[in-house]
């Protein structure tokens, strides 16, 4: 389980991130793009994607003048621009309004099991599992559903779970507005389940507790909540 520390590059009020030095976690906690990855429109993309795909299904032997395969390269294309890898584009990005804290809420608050869908960069296999987020109120609330979208933006790019564990952190500590953010995931790895070592009952669980979720006893109390309901 990784604990990200509230004093590295990235948290609140310094949105840099310095790269890290484990390289089975990447280079950066900034997803891998190279410096021109949006000067091609939307549409180009999937006209090129459709292409080098139909490539790929041809190389494997597959016949493209089949009814049920021959608009499966548009489909594909499609599917990675518009959906799956949509994360990748931050014109994408959800905004994040923020509301008044009109009960002057200090408490912990905690949305628990949103659903996790995202793609393991290195063999483009699902990653599903389930995110549990709290955060400290700093003045304002945020509305319930822009932390779920704020994940799922996140999450529709080709990921390593630590990386995607880290940008949510640092996602939700700049909509927010304050560093007291605490992120665990919980997720299966297609990579491992259906192919190499084919472990079918594994998961792997990241964290990253900043602000208050450095102390401990928040950091236990969430946990708990987590993993046995409110108490």
């Amino acid at each position: 389980m990784m604990n990200s520390n509230e004093n590295r590059p990235g948290s609140f009020n310094n949105k840099s991130v310095d790269p890290i030095v484990d390289n089975h976690v990447s280079t950066s906690f900034l997803s891998p793009l190279h410096t021109d990855a949006f000067a091609v429109d939307d549409d180009t993309k999937i006209e090129l994607i459709k292409k080098h795909f139909s490539e790929i299904m041809s190389i494997l032997g597959l016949d493209l003048n089949d009814d049920s395969l021959k608009e499966t390269p548009l489909r594909v294309a499609k599917m990675y621009v518009k959906e799956v890898f949509a994360g990748l584009n931050p014109a994408n990005k959800p905004n994040t309004k923020l509301f008044g804290n009109q009960f002057k809420y200090n408490e912990m608050s905690i949305e628990k099991d949103i659903t996790l869908y995202s793609y393991c960069e290195h063999h483009f296999l699902p990653i599903i599992g389930k995110v549990h987020i709290a955060y400290f109120p700093n003045g304002k609330v945020i509305g319930l559903s822009k932390i779920n979208r704020l994940v799922q933006f996140y999450a529709k790019r080709p990921q390593v779970q630590e990386r995607l564990t880290v940008q949510i952190s640092d996602g939700l500590r700049e909509a927010l507005q304050t560093n007291d953010i605490a992120v665990i995931i919980d997720a299966e790895h297609l990579c491992v389940r259906s192919r190499g070592i084919k472990d079918t009952n594994s998961t792997t669980i990241t964290s990253s507790f900043s602000g208050k979720f450095q102390d401990e006893k928040n950091q236990m109390r969430f946990i708990s909540i987590v993993k046995n309901h409110i108490q």
